[in-house]
């Protein structure tokens, strides 16, 4: 009878910690496979049959549609460059150049995954209507408040997260630094 119970107690605490675990990490996220390129992280392996059972079940979890690895790569940014956590009520700046790619996006999402309310419907931009200087680059202001030249809302939302999606570029698996693949920066630069 002892050694029952203590066969039931030990399959007990098994299954806690392998359900919390996998909670854990479809919740939170796993570095296995990742790509990490400042506050930008990737996983180019999500939209591929090589990936990792972590990333299939947050996949899964969230209902997100991957990009497949021969169409693109997906980054996504919850911080800026100085680990500060991005946040609605915050000016933020993003700017620079992005790694080559035929076409990619960057859209605005709240830590649940949905597009951010705003008054303007407005929840991103593409590289085909973004204002850029005459060297290339490009200026993006995250912002509650109205501002001057390409600016997306936040609508005062505490906690965002960025994503920015290369469509048609060489950046995936093999990809490692800054170097190989020119990330935005992203700074915050005044909260209200």
């Amino acid at each position: 009878m002892r050694l029952i119970l203590i066969t039931l107690t030990a399959l007990l605490l098994a299954t806690v910690v392998g359900v919390g675990a996998t909670w854990m990490t479809t919740t939170r996220g796993t570095e296995i496979g990742a790509l990490t390129i400042g506050p930008w992280k990737a996983r180019p392996r999500t939209g591929t049959a090589d990936v990792d059972p972590y990333s299939r079940a947050t996949i899964v979890r969230n209902g997100e549609l991957p990009i497949g690895t021969g169409d693109g790569v997906a980054f996504t940014a919850t911080a800026d460059d100085k680990r500060k956590a991005l946040d609605g009520r915050c000016d933020v700046i993003v700017s620079g150049v992005t790694p080559p790619a035929r076409f990619w996006t960057l859209t605005l999402y709240d830590r649940k995954g949905h597009l951010v309310a705003n008054s303007l419907q407005r929840y991103g931009f593409t590289s085909q209507e973004i204002v850029r200087q005459s060297d290339g680059t490009f200026e993006i202001r995250i912002a509650s408040r109205s501002r001057a030249g390409n600016w997306l809302p936040t609508g005062g939302i505490e906690r965002y997260a960025l994503m920015l999606r290369l469509y048609d570029t060489p950046v995936g698996v093999a990809t490692r630094t800054q170097r190989d693949a020119p990330m935005p920066t992203i700074t915050t630069v005044g909260c209200s």
